[in-house]
């Protein structure tokens, strides 16, 4: 899933390396690095990470960063220069990777790896070789709220620990990992300061500055001006009026050192001998020549190895072929003995009661049709009641209870139909009383149907 790489270099071959230096990075559930726990060996020395777009080269970096700044001035994947709210510590720890629209609401929503009862770990062992000195950080994060970020806890030890054997085997509750890393001399906090001013102490930083000077150069892409970045992070604060002033009076000493120095490197270069670009010449020559012939050296070395791995395949398919000319002999072999056994079947059917077997066979399938006709039934009964906004039963108890409360709601039905049958044929007598007051009053008596069919 990830296809990186990292090449460590160490520049000073020979001696320890001075300092503190990562020498392990470990994750697990972070970002698309899931499942798994994943480890990037420095070593202490420079290393160069490289790989694809979306391979996981920034979201190591944010994790190194999330050990080493507070939660409030992580800005994540700064290395790729997105925008700020591309990912949060949120995406780390559920792991999103994707995002799908909803055919419904037309929005789209992110894809996460993990669901929300997993938990993630950064880990990073750093060394001193100067005073042997051996310090791991790690941070824990899990889903408590669903709608808010990801809960964790700091941990810091003078020792080298790893994720596989000392954050897994604790059980569903985090307090118990938190008791585990205890009991192994760690110290853990529920908050960045306290363990800020821990690291601070053991790596020798005396100021949170340094912190943030690493985090701003984590990624020179999200560098505005170089000259801001350097005044406000790297140099103190100072009166340069007088410098300026200085350089203003050696400008012209200077500028006139500079031509003199571009004249005398024109003069160099117009005065440099040709020997040296004959010699480049002949040099190119020789070697187009033996480009040339190594090119037409190819078609001959290419067209022998396409004739043995021809010949190869040619063995291969002939094998091949014979053990498939094995196999359909014994397969013909079992269908004949089959038949055979199949023959005798039907004749041990035919003298033992082969009519009853027969008598069967009608018999299961007219419990088939008795059983298509009761799911029809069933079906019309599961459309009925949906219409009515209530669900089919799936017992017994449930369905005897569903008929005793229709038997209850039709006999309620008949009596309203009655009672609105009473109330219509009153309506219809006392409007026709009004408009035809000459008629007897018997005529409109209600019930009497045929007396009201007359009127109209």
């Amino acid at each position: 899933m990830h296809d990186l790489q990292h090449i460590a270099h160490n520049l000073t071959a020979g001696d320890a390396l001075a300092g503190v230096r990562l020498q392990r990075l470990e994750v697990l559930n972070w970002g698309t690095f899931d499942r798994h726990v994943w480890t990037l060996t420095p070593n202490g020395s420079n290393t160069l990470v490289t790989g694809d777009i979306g391979s996981g080269k920034s979201t190591l970096v944010d994790a190194i960063t999330t050990l080493l700044v507070p939660a409030h001035r992580v800005a994540y994947n700064k290395a790729a220069g997105a925008d700020t709210k591309e990912r949060t510590l949120r995406s780390y720890v559920l792991g999103y990777y994707k995002s799908e629209r909803s055919e419904t609401t037309g929005m789209s929503k992110p894809v996460s790896l993990r669901d929300p009862n997993s938990y993630s770990v950064i880990l990073g062992v750093f060394q001193n070789c100067g005073y042997e000195q051996t310090v791991t950080l790690a941070q824990v994060f899990w889903i408590s709220d669903r709608h808010a970020q990801p809960a964790r806890f700091f941990i810091g030890v003078e020792r080298d620990l790893s994720i596989l054997r000392d954050f897994a085997h604790f059980g569903s509750d985090i307090g118990q990992l938190r008791k585990k890393l205890r009991g192994l001399g760690a110290e853990v906090f529920d908050t960045f300061p306290p363990y800020g001013a821990w690291l601070r102490r053991r790596f020798g930083i005396e100021n949170d500055q340094a912190l943030e000077l690493f985090h701003q150069t984590v990624s020179m892409k999200s560098v505005g001006n170089l000259t801001d970045f350097v005044r406000g992070h790297m140099l103190e604060p100072f009166d340069g009026a007088p410098r300026i002033t200085a350089l203003i009076t050696h400008f012209d000493d200077l500028n006139r050192a500079h031509e003199a120095v571009l004249k005398a490197k024109r003069q160099i270069e117009a005065l440099s001998p040709l020997v040296t670009d004959c010699d480049r010449h002949s040099s190119l020559l020789s070697e187009i020549d033996e480009l040339r012939e190594s090119r037409e050296a190819l078609r001959p070395y290419f067209a022998g190895l396409k004739l043995s791995l021809l010949d190869k395949r040619i063995t291969n398919l002939t094998e091949e072929w014979e053990r498939q000319n094995a196999n359909v002999t014994r397969v013909e072999a079992r269908c004949e003995a089959l038949r055979d056994e199949q023959n005798n079947i039907r004749r041990n059917i035919a003298a033992n009661g082969g009519d009853r077997l027969e008598w069967l066979a009608g018999e299961i399938s007219r419990k088939e049709e008795d059983r298509n006709k009761r799911e029809v039934k069933s079906q019309r009964y599961a459309e009925l009641l949906r219409s009515i906004g209530e669900q089919p039963a799936t017992d017994e108890p449930n369905f005897l209870r569903q008929r005793r409360h229709f038997a209850t709601l039709t006999e309620a039905a008949q009596t309203r139909e009655a009672d609105l049958q009473n109330q219509t044929t009153e309506h219809g007598v006392s409007l026709r009383r009004d408009c035809c007051p000459s008629i007897p009053s018997k005529q409109y008596s209600p019930g009497s149907d045929s007396t009201s069919r007359k009127i109209v």
